[in-house]
């Protein structure tokens, strides 16, 4: 059986729970390749008659909104105690150095952060609880938000959605070996981008160490 005949069995309700509760989840603050989904949906919908592209980017941008806004509520609650929690469960993820790096750009950028955030992975995940966490007005959170939402999942799902199109009589004879290629290459584009992450965070760091300078040596020492 062809990987189209196979995807064509999936349920397009199914598709759309799926993009949705990932995309909430990724968004409300735990770690989830919320991007990826979306893509393989949105390219999904180009082959699968029964997948509605619109439909699949309002789910996007519902799951993306109510989640940031799950994470803005958890935040606010939970504050800066929550973050030291996070950091001791996903220290990839919420490690002294990502928190600090997501922190300094909200500082810069406000409400900016929260909507340019959507299209960050690191940020995406931070958004909404440290939004929360520092308070930010949730009226500004809220439009930043939506306005980020609608742009990220709409835009991501018509883009990819026409590409699909274009490329569908190549996609019709996508074997499961394309298959794998496709998600191998999608994993590896992640990695790199948390590996570059990681090295913009931790010279973020390095340059905020240097700035504070050495300790004050006590006298008698």
């Amino acid at each position: 059986m062809h990987v189209q005949e196979w995807l064509d069995t999936i349920p397009a309700v199914a598709i759309y729970a799926l993009v949705a509760g990932v995309i909430g989840l990724e968004s409300l603050g735990i770690p989830l390749p919320g991007e990826i989904v979306l893509v393989s949906a949105a390219l999904l919908s180009s082959q699968h008659g029964d997948v509605n592209p619109v439909v699949l980017g309002v789910c996007a941008t519902a799951g993306a909104v109510i989640g940031d806004s799950i994470g803005y509520a958890i935040g606010r609650k939970g504050g800066r105690p929550l973050l030291a929690k996070l950091g001791a469960k996903f220290p990839r993820h919420f490690g002294p150095a990502h928190v600090a790096t997501a922190e300094r750009s909200f500082e810069k950028w406000g409400m900016w952060a929260v909507f340019f955030g959507r299209f960050i992975a690191l940020l995406r995940i931070f958004a909404g609880p440290l939004a929360g966490v520092l308070h930010m007005p949730y009226w500004k959170f809220l439009i930043a938000n939506f306005l980020g939402g609608v742009v990220w999942a709409g835009g991501t799902t018509a883009v990819i959605y026409y590409i699909g199109v274009v490329a569908e009589d190549w996609l019709k004879r996508f074997s499961y070996l394309g298959l794998g290629a496709a998600v191998l290459i999608g994993i590896a584009s992640m990695l790199i981008v948390k590996r570059k992450a990681t090295k913009a965070a931790a010279k973020a760091e390095a340059a905020a160490e240097a700035e504070s300078g050495p300790e004050p040596v006590a006298a008698g020492e």
